[in-house]
């Protein structure tokens, strides 16, 4: 699914097609990637007992367990402590060393490191990363210069870039980060077409080239990711001369969706399939409820099954009006990841989440923690449908059986509460 013949100003192929079609690949292509992922040690456990062949919809895809980021890092860092070889926990089909290359593991490319630290491999395939689209979609093309402002060190950002920009067949200039007036010089020397990078960074070298009076005017487009990019921003790129886009991704899984000119939303790459879910749980969400963005990417080197990526989002109805058929979302809402401590305990928005499902009068929730540190309040926030006598009262039961904290109930109209996938609000003052 990363095969992308470049084009000047096509659209991929892969992204035009029916959805219908789209959808029945990507039902047939998951079983081979359950299978994939159970032949890693650190998912086998997790995927005992499920049988691959019939994961062939998205039905069968959310009774899979979600595997988070936390995990990741637990993982590989229980394998250093046990002085085992494998830097990857176990996640991982591709290495460098000889006996796991001699035991059948595929060689990688490149090995990063993320904060944590947690450890990501990248395997052989040509854009790895799923990357191109992201890139044709910001109008890069053939025989462009694409000064790439992402970190060659340590991290991925730069790599993931560069092999979207070689695949289209781009050229790359690394400017890596910070020594801004020097990468100033190189872009006023060697006039790149493109950028590739943060949009702050960008912001701070047109801004330094306009202190400087330096003119570059072969500067038209940018493809920005690593941080918000507000509407705000991306007109004042456009006031001087260069049409910003966005993609969205993450070390661990690479591109996930990127912005078109049609500037609706995030058109979902062909490379993955994305749910959004109830944060703290592996439940797919409806169309338009916000909630944490859920990734299965194809590729055997380093299966990421359900992928819980921490990101909030929410699904778009229809498809893009640039004529790319699959599905799109909102954009980054914040993160999903919402716990809290209270009065000692740890609350997490599984637990939320399991209240709202013994009673199932409910639909939304969301618990407030008020009141200063060392006297907090809690208040659970539900839309109820119905309301039999004693509800509030058993809801109130099921927090205490589950967080072993008291919380008054409040009972509101269902369609109340924002739709901002909060699931917990921590609303006390830290003064």
């Amino acid at each position: 699914m990363n095969a992308l013949t470049p084009a000047p100003h096509a659209i991929d192929p892969l992204a035009l097609r029916d959805p219908a079609v789209r959808e029945a690949a990507l039902m047939a292509a998951l079983p081979a990637q359950v299978r994939a992922a159970q032949a890693v040690p650190a998912l086998a456990a997790a995927l005992a007992g499920i049988d691959a062949a019939s994961i062939t919809s998205r039905e069968a895809l959310a009774r899979v367990p979600v595997t988070h980021k936390q995990q990741l890092f637990e993982r590989q860092q229980a394998a250093r402590a046990a002085g085992e070889a494998d830097p990857f926990g176990g996640y991982s089909a591709i290495g460098w060393r000889a006996a796991g290359l001699a035991r059948g593991l595929r060689r990688a490319r490149r090995v990063y490191q993320s904060p944590g630290p947690i450890y990501e491999p990248e395997g052989e395939a040509a854009d790895y990363w799923r990357t191109a689209r992201a890139m044709q979609a910001a109008g890069f093309e053939a025989g462009d210069l694409v000064h790439n402002s992402f970190s060659y060190h340590l991290t991925p950002g730069a790599w993931i870039m560069e092999s979207g920009a070689l695949a289209l067949g781009c050229t790359v200039f690394p400017g890596g980060t910070g020594q801004t007036e020097q990468q100033l010089q190189a872009m006023q020397h060697l006039r790149p077409d493109a950028y590739a990078g943060t949009p702050s960074f960008l912001r701070i070298l047109l801004e330094k080239a306009a202190e400087l009076g330096v003119a570059l005017p072969h500067l038209k487009k940018a493809l920005v990711s690593g941080e918000a990019f507000p509407p705000s921003l991306r007109d004042w790129l456009a006031e001087r001369g260069v049409a910003g886009y966005q993609t969205y991704g993450t070390a661990d899984v690479g591109v996930i969706a990127y912005e078109t000119s049609a500037r609706q939303g995030l058109v979902v790459d062909e490379g993955v399939l994305v749910e959004i879910v109830r944060p703290g749980t592996g439940d797919p969400l409806p169309d338009g409820e916000v909630g944490e963005v859920v990734v299965t990417v194809f590729t055997p080197d380093y299966p990421m099954l359900r992928f819980g990526t921490g990101d909030l989002s929410a699904m778009l109805p229809g498809p893009c009006p640039t004529g790319r058929s699959n599905r799109r979302i909102k954009g980054w809402m914040g993160r999903a990841d919402q716990t809290a401590k209270v009065r000692g305990m740890f609350v997490h928005p599984a637990q939320v989440a399991e209240v709202l499902k013994r009673h199932p009068e409910l639909g939304r929730g969301r618990l407030v923690v008020a009141g200063e540190m060392a006297a907090d309040t809690l208040t659970l926030r539900v839309e109820a449908t119905t309301r039999p006598a004693g509800l509030a009262d058993a809801v109130a039961l099921s927090v205490r059986d589950l967080t072993k904290l008291r919380a008054d109930i409040e009972l509101v109209e269902p369609g109340s509460l924002p739709n901002d996938g909060k699931v917990i609000e921590d609303a006390r003052s830290y003064r």
